[in-house]
């Protein structure tokens, strides 16, 4: 079982940034791929942008530019840095890791954007 705790959500104005974190249980954390996802309300949940244990990463085209994901494995920590944040971007934001049939979700963090 691993388990992710996620921080540094809050309230933002437009154009502001924030840093997400999340901590990880396991101690192998570094074979999990690691993701941020986000949902907002009625909507479905959706990828933020993802990182494999090599660093390789990946980003919806709306963050693209905008939100650089991250990783450090000594703190078994995966971050999200979010910039020129836009209303759109409000959503409660949630950490994943998964490898195989290994797949857990933290209990997510509020980010809302104000314009």
């Amino acid at each position: 079982q691993v388990q992710l705790v996620e921080s540094g959500g809050g309230l933002v104005q437009a154009g502001g940034s924030l840093r997400l974190s999340c901590v990880a249980s396991a101690n192998i954390f570094t074979m999990y791929v690691m993701g941020w996802y986000r949902q907002a309300p009625g909507n479905q949940r959706e990828l933020v942008a993802a990182i494999t244990s090599s660093g390789s990463t990946s980003y919806a085209d709306s963050v693209k530019d905008r939100f650089t994901i991250s990783r450090d494995n000594a703190k078994k920590t995966v971050y999200v840095q979010m910039n020129s944040l836009k209303a759109e971007d409000t959503a409660v934001y949630y950490c994943r890791a998964f490898r195989g049939q290994y797949d857990f979700w933290g209990q997510g963090t509020q980010v809302t954007v104000s314009s």
